[in-house]
């Protein structure tokens, strides 16, 4: 009996200092805590499937490759700016779909976009699908006035357009942050669409809770702290993106395509 209350002690004493540790760990490394809390693992019925185990290897070297500290050394450089944004709409054969994304509303109700006309419209008329979409994406809060800088000018312009939707998609990927109970406390705390009042055109909040790795891959997204900004044909093709913080030429040509588009080209 001695013996086994001794073992009790002894595991009850490692659990609290393993603890100790995650937490100092988490106070000291906080970014790289969340990177590894958010690592997705092989299910076991994939364990014998090469060509499964190939790709979570070749992702795994991926993500070494690319880390917190090479998005702050960037974004140090250029202040997000990692490339200037189109001049001009992109043509229609060149352009290519936006990847199908669930997102969420505060109030829990779900939509998948692009929300075009080729594809399964989700809370949604099929008959008022917009002819212009102005998707802005941010993956760490820090890039949110990026996307303001974008939006809100976007949103004065257009306010008053049946044919244009404004979607701001922030994502959560920890893992912790997107277990179905934290999931719904977020949810309510998070801020909430605004409301246009009279105008035609509403500033949609949405959230994409999980992993979104080969999300960014088709996007090619690398830098986290920045922010992205598509915008969208009917058909949810990409016709124009920008990057970082807006300059007053890069609006001007946001918002000269976006017309060329609500016009059919």
């Amino acid at each position: 009996m001695f013996r086994i209350n001794r073992l009790i002690n002894q595991t009850r004493a490692s659990l609290i200092t393993s603890k100790q540790l995650l937490t100092h760990e988490h106070k000291l490394f906080p970014q790289h805590y969340a990177k590894k809390s958010s690592t997705r693992f092989l299910d076991i019925y994939q364990l014998g499937n090469k060509q499964a185990v190939e790709k979570e290897r070749a992702r795994l070297a991926d993500e070494m490759n690319r880390g917190y500290f090479a998005d702050v050394a960037e974004l140090k450089k250029h202040g997000g700016k990692i490339a200037t944004a189109n001049k001009i709409i992109i043509p229609a054969l060149a352009a290519v779909k936006f990847p199908d994304l669930d997102v969420s509303y505060s109030d829990r109700t779900t939509l998948k976009l692009p929300v075009c006309s080729s594809g399964d419209v989700a809370n949604a008329d099929k008959a008022a699908i917009p002819k212009v979409s102005l998707v802005c994406l941010t993956f760490r809060a820090s890039s949110q006035a990026m996307v303001d800088s974008w939006s809100s000018p976007f949103f004065e312009a257009f306010s008053d357009s049946k044919n244009v939707h404004l979607y701001e998609v922030s994502f959560i990927d920890s893992w912790l942050l997107c277990r179905s109970p934290i999931k719904r406390i977020l949810l309510k705390i998070m801020r909430k669409s605004k409301d246009a009042g009279e105008n035609a055109l509403q500033r949609q909040i949405v959230y994409s809770f999980g992993d979104h790795y080969y999300f960014r891959k088709e996007l090619k997204i690398l830098n986290l702290l920045t922010g992205y900004i598509f915008l969208l044909d009917k058909f949810g093709r990409i016709r124009w993106q920008g990057f970082g913080m807006a300059t007053p030429e890069e609006l001007s040509s946001l918002l000269s395509c976006t017309s060329l588009l609500l016009e059919g080209e």
